[in-house]
Formats: C-alpha cells, sequence, structure tokens
C-alpha cells in the first residue's frame, strides 16, 4: 500500500478552502463599506486608501503575518518553502529540510515525515515545540528521532548545490531538493505608518499595546491579533477582535482578563503547555508531579504508550500553576488542566473529580497523586467526606 501525496494535498487545500470560505464571505458582506488598497496611517485618527483619505473616531489594526524568511534565503527562489507555499504544491519532493523546530516546523516535519519525504530538521533552540522542562523535551526529542533526524545545536546554513540545496548545521552536511522555512512569523506593520503616530516604536518596530484592552499606548488605536505580535493563533486572534471591536465601539474602555495559557501541537504523541511555563515557575515554590505514560494502561492497549506529562503545584497552597506534557491525547488532558487553573483548583480538588476506568486521564491522575503525596495537606483519600447531616444523633 503506498499513499497518493497529490491526492493528500489536494484534500488539505479543500479543507481549507471550505473553512476559510466564512471568514470570507463576512468581508465581502461588508458591501461598500470594504475597501480594497493599501491603507496607511496619517495620524491616530486618519487613514490614507489610494487617492482618498478617511477619519475615523477609532481604528483597528488587523493586518495579520507572514512567514519570516531570511533576504539570503530569497535567492534560492521555489525551493523556499513556507506555510503559505507548501500546501499549494502538487506533490512532494524526496528529500526536505525544516528549518525551525517550534510548534508548527514540528508539526510539518513529522506528517511529511509520515508521507514518505526523506525530513531532516533543523533548530538553532535547544528545546522543541515551545516546551521549556527538559524532561519532556527529552521525550519528546527521542520519538521524533525515530522518525527522522534532528540537529539542534548550531543555526542552518544554505548554499546552492547542483541538484537541490546544501544545509550545513555544524559538522553536519545534509543535501535536500526543498527547505521549509519554519522560523517564525513578523507582523505585517511595515509602511502602515506607525511612526506617524507620535509613540516610541521598539527595535522590531512595535508600539507599546495594552494586551488587555488593546490600545495603542493612550491612542484611540487598537492593534489586534497577528499584527501585535503577541501569539499567532487563531482562536487568539478572534478574543483579540473581539476586544478591539468592543473598544472601539465603546464610549469607555474596557479591560478584558486574558484567558489561561494554552499551547497545543499537533504531533504525536500531543504537545501541549498550560498555566505557567516550566522556565516561568520559582523552583524553590513548586512541586513537580511526573507520570510517564510508557505503561499507562489505555496507552498500552491501543500501543500508543508513549510520552510523559509533568504538572507544577504552589508548595504552600497546592493550587495547580501549570503542566508540560508530550502525551497521547494531550490536547484534551490540557483543556481540563487550563479549566482547573482558571478556576484556581488545587491539586486535591481536581483528585475529587471523576476519573473513569480506562482512560488516558488516569495517567494525569497519576501525575496528581504524585504532587499531592508531596503536600502538607494531602489528604489520604481521593474522596471529599461527606457533609454534616445537620443531626446530632447522626453528626
Amino acid at each position: 500500500m503506498s499513499i497518493d501525496v497529490p491526492a493528500v494535498l489536494r484534500r488539505v487545500r479543500a479543507l481549507r478552502d471550505d473553512f476559510v470560505a466564512g471568514t470570507v464571505r463576512a468581508s465581502d458582506d461588508l458591501g461598500e463599506r470594504s475597501l480594497a488598497g493599501r491603507a496607511t496611517l496619517l495620524d491616530a485618527q486618519t487613514v490614507a486608501v489610494g487617492n482618498s483619505r478617511y477619519h475615523a473616531r477609532r481604528i483597528i489594526i488587523a493586518s495579520g503575518s507572514h512567514p519570516l524568511i531570511p533576504d539570503a534565503w530569497r535567492a534560492f527562489g521555489e525551493r523556499i518553502v513556507t506555510t503559505d507555499t507548501l500546501f499549494e504544491m502538487e506533490t512532494l519532493p524526496r528529500r526536505m529540510a525544516v528549518v525551525g523546530l517550534g510548534a508548527i516546523g514540528v508539526e510539518i516535519a513529522q506528517a511529511l515525515s509520515r508521507l514518505g519525504v526523506e525530513v531532516t530538521g533543523f533548530g538553532a533552540n535547544p528545546r522543541l515545540a515551545g516546551l521549556s522542562d527538559e524532561a519532556v523535551d527529552l521525550a519528546l526529542r527521542e520519538l521524533l528521532q525515530k522518525e527522522f533526524p534532528l540537529h539542534t545545536t548550531a543555526s542552518a546554513e544554505l548554499s546552492p548545490a547542483s541538484d537541490g540545496i546544501e544545509v550545513r548545521s555544524g559538522t553536519v552536511r545534509v543535501l535536500v531538493d526543498r527547505v521549509i522555512a519554519a522560523i517564525g512569523r513578523r507582523p505585517n506593520i511595515a509602511g502602515i505608518g506607525l511612526e506617524a503616530l507620535g509613540v516610541e516604536l521598539d527595535a522590531r518596530g512595535m508600539p507599546p499595546v495594552n494586551p488587555n484592552t488593546l490600545q495603542i499606548a493612550d491612542l484611540p488605536i487598537f492593534l489586534a491579533g497577528d499584527a501585535n505580535g503577541r501569539a499567532a493563533l487563531l482562536h487568539e486572534a478572534a478574543d483579540e477582535g473581539h476586544i478591539a471591536g468592543i473598544n472601539a465601539t465603546s464610549t469607555e474602555l474596557r479591560c478584558f482578563r486574558r484567558r489561561t495559557p494554552l499551547a497545543i501541537v499537533f504531533a504525536d504523541p500531543n504537545v501541549a503547555v498550560v498555566g505557567q511555563r516550566f522556565a516561568e515557575l520559582d523552583a524553590a515554590q513548586v512541586l513537580i508531579g511526573q507520570a510517564s505514560f510508557k505503561r499507562q494502561g489505555r496507552a498500552r492497549t491501543a500501543e500508543n504508550n508513549k510520552g510523559v506529562m509533568r504538572l507544577y503545584a504552589d508548595r504552600n497552597s497546592g493550587r495547580l500553576l501549570g503542566g508540560e506534557m508530550c502525551v497521547p491525547a494531550g490536547e484534551h488532558m490540557a483543556h481540563v488542566l487550563a479549566l482547573a487553573i482558571d478556576r484556581e483548583l488545587s491539586v486535591q480538588e481536581l483528585l475529587r473529580l471523576p476519573f473513569y476506568h480506562p482512560v488516558l486521564e488516569e495517567g494525569m491522575r497519576s501525575a496528581l497523586r504524585e504532587l499531592s503525596a508531596q503536600l502538607p495537606a494531602g489528604s489520604d483519600s481521593d474522596l471529599a467526606s461527606c457533609g454534616a447531616y445537620q443531626a446530632e444523633a447522626l453528626d
């Protein structure tokens, strides 16, 4: 049995087109209120589009982002591929390098490898997929290296070869047909006139933006979505569009509490970071609970027993603070943990929730129990005690 790669890519394009159709219709439905053209800020309340000028009470900038390609790489033309161009290809070459092993790089590298491409991964960051916990990173690295080689000790450099591109990283030399640039995204802010606003721009050319209101400094302008460089994720952009839209149309500025941080990488196994990352924590104030999924019952029956979960709790209160993991169905468990963190639940309160058998979530319970055993107020039971009957003879 073989994979029909052109058919796979056609299906991906069809799904993508269907998913974005609603968004396209929303802008089309604006009719005369939708203007096509290059927009430039002239001041905090004036926008130029072509030869026309428009005065606005408030302005929202939501110009999106684009994949970052180093200038030196542009000479390779179509041999450099990004997420904008990968899915437009009719088929895939035999050999590809993925440069950048963050969330997108790891997802793409593993998918291409499983489609039969000879993939080599390169990254300058010693941690993979946005992880900061060394133990989880090591588990993920060991699993991925069974599928394709990884090189993360030096930056990748490209040079032309007779039949492709040579990628060099330290002492490693690899010849490939194409290179996928997965080294990040850059906000689409060049040339839109931010310098006309009279506020200080940072080294990236970004103005100061309040993350809870999305207001630029004290101006009647709001910077939302990928354009502010905060998090290039659709659901985050949707939240920010909501915040910016409300504040741009209200008489009073509203401050919004942002959701519990949650990052998911759709690799196998899933990678997830929820709440506070390991690198953000004070080691002296934190307890760690760990569960290996190599022996987890449900995972073993599905022959998907791999990966590790690490959860972090406050040493004094027992409140769950965060977690990092690479485990099967991690995308779902991460949501449960995010809900618990949002509700400021303690480890013991989480353990009192129902856990069915046999399910993968029992692995999460194992990590929670390891945390509970380290807490001074830890109970000898996951179950809550019955309440008083309010009757002296029974109480």
